[in-house]
Order: C-alpha cells, then structure tokens, then sequence
C-alpha cells in the first residue's frame, strides 16, 4: 500500500472513530453489507435480462418475429424486504435475506401471444447455467381475483473478481393483456372488505377472464394467419 492510500485508509478510520459510536458504527457495517447484497441482486439481474435478450434476438433471426415485447426489472425497496422477512419470523438482518427471500430481485418479460409465455420459459430453464427452483403457473390455475402470470423462481451463478456465487431473482412472464390488467387492477384495488369492494372485485375478475378470451382468440387468429402463409 503507498503512502497515499495509507494515509487515506487511517484518514477514514480516524473519522469514524471519532464522529460514529460503536452502535453507530455497527449500523454503517450492516448498511455497507446491505448495499454489498443489493449489487449481487443487480448483478443476477444483468445476467438474466441479457439470456433473455439473446433469446429474443435469435428468435428473431429463425422465426422472423420476436416473442419478447419488453423486459423490465426491480430491485424490493428496503422497507418492503424489511416487511417480509417480518412477517416470516425471521430476523431483519442480512443474512437472513438470501436464505429467506427469492424475489429481492424481480423481472418482468412481457410477451405478445401466451405460447409465447411457455416459450421463452423453456428455453431459458433448459440452459445448463439455470437452475429451476420454484415454478406457479398463474395461467393455468389463475388466482382467485384474476390475476394470470407464470413465476419462475431461478438460481443462475454469478462470476464476481475473486469467486462464482449462485444468485436467485424471480422471472414474471406474461402477455400484454394479462400486464394492462395486472396493473390497472393494482391501482383500483381495495383493501377493506364491504360489499361495494366485493362488488368491484367481481367485476375485475370477469374483465381478467374477458382478458384471458381475447389472449387464446388472438392467438387463434395468428396461428391462421401463419397457416395461410405457408
């Protein structure tokens, strides 16, 4: 280390020493740790959205059309993480983060068609790299208010300067349809339970279901369009 650097380093720890207790101190190590974890989570996150930009791309290249109309991503706010692992009985630490949580990192892929949907999940799933941890099929068996998506729940290793660490996120893939829903669905949800809310709640799963129609139709219709081209 040079003379520079060194002092730099004593500099710092001075500072500390002096402006931070050792409570305070024991906070900014768990935050330096913290956001240490949330640059693994962002990592993962490149690592996965790039395999699912290279799959659409060569799915354009040999199919002439790409199943993939957006790829969007999050990172859970503190507070949200904080919640979770709350309402799981575990401690609000680090540690318990990785062991308890798969969905710290989240992305979202919007297809056009639903075969899409089982498509681009294949062919993710199937590289040697990925490994499969948790799969629910909302398609298939929609939840009780509506709600249609395919979760996976992926761990996928990432190379870091001095060693590889398996990282998980949660991979959401629907259609278009099912995210115009999903997100007009989250904005006039209700929290309360009278019978005015039970109402509107009914109302939203039938325009889910109506959704749902037009998907499968509009699939139809393309595969027509395919066979007629042949």
């Amino acid at each position: 280390m040079d003379v520079e650097k060194s002092f730099r380093v004593e500099k710092t720890e001075l500072m500390r020493s002096f402006l931070l207790t050792d409570q305070d101190q024991d906070a900014l190590q768990r935050l330096e740790e913290f956001n240490h974890l949330m640059m693994k989570y962002h990592a993962v996150i490149r690592e996965v959205t790039t395999k699912l930009e290279i799959l659409n791309d060569e799915f354009s290249h040999s199919k002439r059309r790409n199943p993939i109309e957006t790829i969007s991503f999050r990172i859970k706010k503190p507070i949200s993480i904080a919640q979770k692992l709350r309402r799981k009985g575990v401690p609000v630490a680090v540690d318990s983060i990785m062991s308890t949580l798969n969905d710290v990192a989240g992305i979202r892929v919007i297809c056009s068609f639903v075969d899409d949907i089982y498509a681009v999940a294949e062919m993710l799933i199937q590289q040697d790299d990925v490994r499969l941890i948790e799969k629910k099929d909302y398609i298939q068996n929609p939840k009780s208010n509506g709600y249609r998506s395919l979760h996976l729940v992926l761990e996928v290793p990432v190379f870091f300067s001095t060693h590889k660490e398996p990282m998980r996120v949660e991979v959401q893939i629907r259609t278009v349809a099912m995210d115009f829903w999903a997100s007009l669905e989250h904005q006039i949800r209700y929290k309360n339970h009278t019978a005015e809310t039970r109402r509107i709640a009914g109302e939203l799963k039938e325009c889910a279901d109506v959704i749902a129609q037009t998907d499968l139709r509009m699939q139809a219709l393309r595969d027509e369009v395919i066979k007629q081209q042949e």
